[in-house]
């Protein structure tokens, strides 16, 4: 058997002594904590006699002592795991005073239960029946929102008069649904690849005249298929038989269904603000 010599013992004694040292180190001492963008309100609904939730972002300044009241902008398809954080965030961004694209704003995001009952009217197409067997619930949830949901927001925060809606696909349907037909419930509409195609396009083609002498309307599309692009098309044209120009269209070729909304979203809040500041300039 081989002996280890001085030179090696001394050697694995200073490994074993540096081992020992190593594991004795205080190891750093973390300390984590939730990080929240805003709330979540939940709440039995007597209009749609259901479980309903919204999500709210509140802008920096609004528990900084001040009494501001800000303005709302409502989100539809607004659920966590949706369009409500990239949003919020959005407006967070376009908020900062070196960027200044729109004022400190209240992002409220409704959370769906059923999408495809609340954002749709009965349709006759049977197609659309068997695609979306729980349709049709539109007028009801057009309700909750009017007579529930914003007198609630309005009673619970500091908020402006001032009111925008944002809705993309089955949202944008709706979003057109209460522009045609409750156009005072919002000052700013805007709307991106509505599905107006539902029940054979039957919702403009009820419309011959619309006003928009008040509203503000942003209408964005991506490269979508010919009867996306053609509806959003359609949408302004009907629109613009009014020239109004609180009205845009804007195309986005390079974007196509599921990514349009973000970008859709940046530049219309973008004209939708340059309009009232424009406003606002005029009226003094």
């Amino acid at each position: 058997m081989k002996t280890l010599n001085l030179k090696q013992l001394l050697m694995s004694f200073l490994i074993v002594s540096s081992a020992c040292c190593l594991a004795n180190k205080q190891q750093p001492h973390f300390q984590s904590a939730p990080f929240s963008i805003g709330e979540t309100i939940s709440w039995h609904s007597s209009v749609l006699d259901e479980q309903r939730s919204i999500n709210v972002y509140l802008p920096q300044s609004y528990h900084q002592g001040s009494n501001q009241d800000y303005p709302v902008i409502y989100l539809l398809d607004g659920s966590a795991d949706e369009d409500f954080i990239h949003i919020a965030g959005l407006v967070q961004f376009g908020s900062f005073s070196w960027i200044k694209m729109l004022p400190e704003s209240i992002v409220v995001g409704i959370a769906n239960v059923d999408r495809k009952h609340d954002m749709t009217y009965p349709t006759q197409n049977e197609q659309d029946k068997k695609d979306f067997p729980t349709t049709g619930g539109s007028k009801q949830f057009i309700q909750f929102i009017k007579d529930e949901l914003q007198p609630m927001v309005n009673l619970k925060y500091r908020t402006t008069t001032n009111k925008t809606i944002i809705g993309q696909s089955l949202g944008g349907l709706l979003a057109t649904e209460i522009l045609f037909n409750h156009p005072e419930m919002f000052d700013n509409y805007l709307i991106v690849s509505p599905s107006l195609w539902w029940d054979d396009g039957s919702l403009l083609n009820s419309k011959t005249e619309v006003y928009l002498s008040k509203q503000t309307v942003f209408i964005g599309v991506g490269k979508e298929g010919t009867i996306m692009e053609g509806a959003a098309k359609s949408l302004y044209e009907v629109l613009n038989k009014h020239p109004n120009k609180n009205l845009k269209f804007q195309f986005f070729e390079q974007l196509d269904h599921g990514d349009t909304l973000h970008l859709a979203v940046y530049a219309g809040f973008e004209f939708l603000f340059n309009q009232q500041n424009a406003a606002a300039v005029e009226n003094k």
